[in-house]
């Protein structure tokens, strides 16, 4: 016995009402309800589409969802940081890598010409991690827009535009901040923090440029279901 439309948007409504709020996570969990429930039907028919789902969701223990959709995030996390990975050792493949090393050594030139080498890097990571903030926001804000005018929301997309990984962005260059005379009191130290520099800008530059730009081929190679409905 074949689950009916009307039932397979039931399930949609049903992990909708149990906080799941991203499309492709719908999807994967109404597929695996369809199948347990078409599989108990055909042990025993008589029971009703509703006994069996709630049966089925009692599977799923007290919290639920949760640990589906948090699991799947910790995968679509892995994913995003390793697709930032593949685009940063690209700035260490020629002709990039001579790019990369002038910037590094244009910074260093400049640090240990400044007689203020500390309020330099201060306001240089100041303005990274400002920036930082800037594109975070405006790529969320797209984004809503765009999940109100599909009335889907799919996590891989939050991910990239507009649920970065912020707080790992803004650590080491506040500890660095902190602690940034101390560092400087050598050319080894300078030009530790000019090499963290560009990579920071690189970093940024790939999260708030490439990768966004990008961001509709990673979306169909992840999703067939987002491919289909986006082929044109």
């Amino acid at each position: 016995m074949k689950l009916t439309s009307e039932q397979i948007e039931r399930l949609y409504q049903f992990t909708r009402q149990h906080f799941v709020e991203y499309y492709d996570l719908q999807t994967e969990l109404v597929d695996h309800l369809a199948n347990a429930i078409e599989a108990q039907w055909q042990e025993n028919p008589k029971l009703t589409f509703e006994e069996i789902l709630q049966k089925e969701f009692k599977k799923f223990g007290v919290f639920g969802f949760m640990d589906v959709v948090e699991k799947r995030q910790a995968v679509l996390n892995r994913k995003y940081n390793g697709i930032i990975w593949n685009h940063f050792k690209a700035f260490f493949t020629i002709p990039k890598i001579i790019l990369t090393t002038t910037l590094v050594g244009l910074i260093y030139f400049l640090l240990n010409i400044s007689l203020y080498k500390a309020d330099v890097v201060l306001v240089a990571f100041g303005i990274i991690i400002l920036s930082f903030y800037f594109f975070i926001i405006y790529f969320a804000n797209k984004n809503k827009k765009a999940n109100a005018a599909t009335n889907k929301k799919w996590l891989l997309k939050e991910i990239i535009l507009g649920r970065s990984s912020i707080v790992g962005m803004i650590y080491l260059p506040i500890q660095i901040m902190l602690h940034s005379e101390k560092v400087l009191e050598n050319s080894l130290g300078v030009l530790g923090i000019s090499f963290l520099l560009v990579s920071l800008i690189l970093i940024e530059y790939i999260m708030v440029v490439e990768i966004p730009k990008k961001a509709e081929d990673y979306l169909k190679e992840t999703y067939p279901e987002y491919a289909l409905e986006n082929a044109n």
